[in-house]
Formats: C-alpha cells, structure tokens, sequence
C-alpha cells in the first residue's frame, strides 16, 4: 500500500469531516451552539435549540462529510489503478478514509478539538462502505429510538450492529477492523449520556433544551 496515497486519503478524510457544519450553520442563524441546549454541535443539540430546519441541514452536511471522502477515494483508486494495489489495500485505504472522516468530526481542530458524537458522519461512511447492509444498523437505531426515545440509545446500539454485521456477513468482514474500533468510538463519545440513562436524567425526544451548556458540553447526547 503505497504511503503517499494513505496520508492523502486520511488527511482528506480528516478535514472533510472537521468541517463543524452544525457550528456553521448555527452561527449563520446568529447563534454559538455551544452555548445552548446541551453544547454539542451535532444535528440533534441544533435541531433541538434551532428547530427541524436548521437540523436536517446538519444531518445532511454531517453525513455527506463522512460519504464524500469515501466515493471520492474509491473513484481515485479505479481511475488511478495505483500499481502494486492489491484488494486488500484498497480496502484498508477506503476504511481509513472512513475512520479519518469520523475523527475528524469528533475531533474538530478548528472548535479546540471538541467535536460531535461522530454519529451522522458515520452513517455516510457506512452508505459507501456497506451499501444496502446499512439499512441494519440503521434499523437498529430507529428501533432503539422509538423504543426509548433517546438518540443515545439508538446511537449506541447502531454502533453495535455496524459490527455484528460486519462479523455475520461474509462480504463485510474486512470492515471489522474499522467496525470494532467504531462501536468502540461511539460507546465513548456517549459515556455521559451512558451515566444519565442510568441516573434517569437522559433527555428524550420530544424535549427542548434551550438553557446555557454546561461546561461539558461535548460530552453530551447529540450526534
């Protein structure tokens, strides 16, 4: 696997998904996210402080971050047909684009490295990568929505699927590598909303949250 073309895809993919749409999109509406609702800047906190507008954009720039990498690394290596590429290495250059994308958006360089849960974005990463088996980890997620109405559970859960899927689908076992380390990702980006759930406090859909953040704002239940 040539170097060169892993550090220019994991660099892509990383400042492809630090992009903080849901910092831009608030402050084009007037507003540092930051400081409201639960401090995150992924889609949930802004659909919840700003309404579904406002949201729905960040869900679609916040996924299209984590897909747009991936297409593009997968377009380059069939035009460019890297000699010495083999399958293998294609596909671990895809997954690392991939996770690239995902950190990024957690890790954000441009908000002091404090970022979202990562979620949204993972769900462009795995519309390129898994295609239709996609639809199962989002099942999962919607399921463990409407079950409980926390976007936490739902997050948490899909993050868990993406790797039994990846272990029961024969086609999708070179993903576990990036899987495992995913579900592994979203488990802890959630670990406040973890405690909260267990003392009763987590918020659920339905509730408006508009009240100044509170200084761990980052580590709350917003994608």
């Amino acid at each position: 696997m040539p170097l060169y073309y892993l550090t220019i895809l994991a660099l892509a993919g990383f400042l492809s998904g630090s992009l903080p749409f849901g910092w831009i999109v608030a402050r084009l509406g007037g507003m540092d996210i930051r400081r409201h609702g639960s401090g995150n800047i992924g889609m949930t906190n802004v659909w919840r402080v700003m309404g579904w507008k406002a949201g729905l954009t960040v869900l679609l720039l916040d996924t299209a971050k984590g897909l747009l990498p991936v297409l593009l690394a997968q377009r380059l290596m069939a035009t460019v047909n890297p000699p010495g590429l083999t399958v293998s290495g294609s596909n671990w250059l895809l997954l690392i684009t991939g996770l690239a994308a995902i950190l990024g958006h957690t890790f954000t360089p441009w908000l002091k490295f404090r970022g979202g849960k990562g979620v949204a974005t993972s769900l462009g990463v795995l519309i390129a990568l898994y295609q239709i088996w996609v639809l199962v980890p989002l099942g999962v997620f919607l399921l463990g929505l409407a079950a409980t109405r926390m976007v936490s559970v739902g997050s948490i859960l899909a993050g868990l699927a993406v790797a039994a899927v990846s272990i029961a689908v024969p086609q999708l076992r070179h993903c576990m590598a990036f899987a495992i380390p995913l579900a592994l990702l979203v488990t802890w980006t959630h670990r406040s909303n973890i405690r909260r759930i267990l003392d009763g406090t987590e918020s659920r859909i339905g509730s408006r949250r508009t009240e100044p953040a509170s200084d761990d704002g980052a580590a709350s239940a917003d994608q």
